[in-house]
């Protein structure tokens, strides 16, 4: 089992190398620049209308009450099970991961890439809305495979270009589902799960070792009833998945997010030194953070822009394939949740992560010296800080249940991502293929418990930037388009003129859907 577990992550990270550190990285700071210039600096220029748009009409009833539609979820549903599938570990141990390799400067980069995803995220959704069309069920299929197969695809000369691209991020997918949603997601919920609330008699029992970790019998019986619990979720389809994400992720959020301000307010007087020592450090190699012979600025940049796009995956082209499924008829009103989703999974939550990490004292910012087990517990030490009543540290079962939760639901929303891949893939043959895939799904949520941290969390990076690759082509490619739907949306709901909308790439649902915005005023 050792030998098997060293040769595959030998592999992985020969591809991982080459992926980030070579291509991916630049390519996603290139694209969301870009996307921020074509668009006018959207997510600034505009800040008060889509922070009206997505947070600010939670209220209305046509954005939060269910549709009784197959075709689709509610513009809420939709945003939770984005979230759901983004905030998860990543927000959490991810952070704590970044600052523990990269140093607080590492926290930087997490916030440019966030604030260049977000034109990114804002893109994709804007094209998944625009290529959108129904499968045999009824039900919306949306991702990047159509824009890349529709769109790219429908340049002269470049339609098998568009297919095989399109057809390389389905395979993706469905691979990342397996790293970044699935195994990954687990292997935290256990680690963490197993040893706030260790129970000797089951972690005493050692089924082998790798990498100097222990895999425990209780590792085991946590990851069956995870993968009970997930099959039965799974099996409702995407209406179930939403109900659960709309149930969880908001509750979770709010008392993350309230936690984390109260442990910064405790230690209010390290803030400044907080933000000094990530604004400092990242732009300058840091020669002895966290007991390292060195850490390049090159690196530093790396582990940065790869952490935040773990969490908020703007870029991977995966949320698409459920804001696809959303009952709004306007492109641009769900790029707006785009926005909006990376702005609260990396702006907000990961900055409280960070920020109570480096206020608590629990790491030294000159050395990174500290002496957390793992990224995860350090921020469990961080909340512990504060919330300890003598002996019991509050804080490390707070963030085992937040793990948990956050991670739960991030499986759930994943597996909605491989499916709709698979669904592509399979053709006619898509409803047998999805079941299948559903079964394998739940089923490597026991190899996720299994494997050791780090090979879990680099498979998920490596299968991260393969599956980017292939979509952000995509989107540089039909960059002019989302110039023009932005133009439109921006002429017609801003500026009040009369123009016919673009909402639709096929000609019946334009019709469609442009007589249901003149009829009802909806968008």
């Amino acid at each position: 089992m050792k030998e098997y577990f060293d040769w595959l992550a030998g592999v992985n990270d020969t591809v991982n190398d080459f992926v980030w550190t070579k291509v991916g990285v630049w390519l996603l700071i290139i694209v969301g620049l870009l996307m921020t210039i074509l668009t006018k600096g959207f997510q600034v220029r505009h800040f008060g209308h889509w922070m009206k748009k997505t947070v600010g009409s939670l209220f209305e009833k046509k954005v939060r009450s269910h549709t009784n539609e197959k075709a689709s979820i509610s513009q809420f549903q939709a945003l939770c099970t984005a979230l759901a599938a983004t905030v998860g570990v990543g927000n959490i141990a991810g952070v704590a991961g970044a600052i523990a390799t990269g140093g607080p400067g590492a926290v930087f980069w997490m916030w440019v890439a966030a604030f260049l995803g977000m034109m990114t995220n804002y893109s994709e959704n804007v094209l998944g809305i625009f290529f959108r069309r129904k499968n045999k069920a009824g039900e919306w299929s949306g991702g990047a495979m159509y824009y890349l197969q529709d769109g790219l695809g429908g340049y002269k000369r470049m339609k098998t270009v568009g297919k095989v691209l399109a057809v390389i991020f389905a395979i993706c997918a469905v691979l990342a589902s397996f790293g970044i949603g699935n195994m990954g997601q687990v292997n935290k919920i256990v680690l963490n799960f197993t040893s706030a609330f260790d129970i000797p008699a089951l972690s005493d029992k050692v089924l082998y070792s790798a990498n100097g970790t222990d895999v425990t019998l209780y590792m085991l019986i946590i990851g069956i009833i995870i993968l009970v619990l997930v099959g039965i979720v799974i099996l409702g389809g995407l209406k179930r998945i939403a109900n659960v994400a709309e149930k969880i992720i908001p509750a979770m959020v709010i008392l993350y997010v309230l936690g984390s301000l109260i442990v910064i307010f405790v230690n209010i007087s390290s803030i400044g030194k907080a933000f000094g020592a990530i604004f400092s450090m990242a732009f300058s190699s840091q020669a002895l953070w966290g007991g390292a012979t060195g850490v390049a600025l090159k690196q530093i940049i790396t582990i940065g822009c790869k952490r935040g796009v773990f969490s908020n995956e703007a870029g991977l082209g995966s949320s698409v394939m459920v804001h696809s499924n959303s009952n709004v008829v306007e492109p641009v009103k769900q790029g707006l949740w785009g926005i909006f989703e990376v702005f609260a999974d990396t702006i907000v939550i990961c900055t409280m992560t960070a920020l109570t990490i480096l206020t608590s004292g629990v790491i030294d910012l000159e050395t990174g010296v500290h002496t957390a087990e793992s990224d995860a517990t350090l921020v469990a030490e961080s909340f512990s800080s504060v919330f300890k009543f003598g002996d019991f540290e509050l804080g490390k079962y707070f963030i085992a249940l937040a793990i948990l939760l956050f991670a739960f639901t991030t499986i759930l929303g994943w597996s909605h991502y491989g499916t709709k891949a698979v669904e592509y893939l399979a053709g006619s043959k898509a409803q047998i293929a999805t079941t299948v895939y559903k079964v394998i799904f739940v089923a490597a949520i026991l190899l996720g418990a299994l494997l050791t941290s780090s090979i879990a969390w680099d498979i998920s990076d490596t299968f991260n930037g393969l599956m980017m690759l292939p979509n952000l082509i995509g989107v540089l490619a039909l960059s002019p388009l989302v110039m023009k739907l932005t133009k439109n949306y921006v002429d017609r709901r801003l500026k009040g003129k009369d123009i016919e909308p673009m909402l639709s790439h096929f000609p019946d649902i334009q019709a469609e859907n442009a007589k249901k915005i003149r009829e009802t005023g909806e968008d």
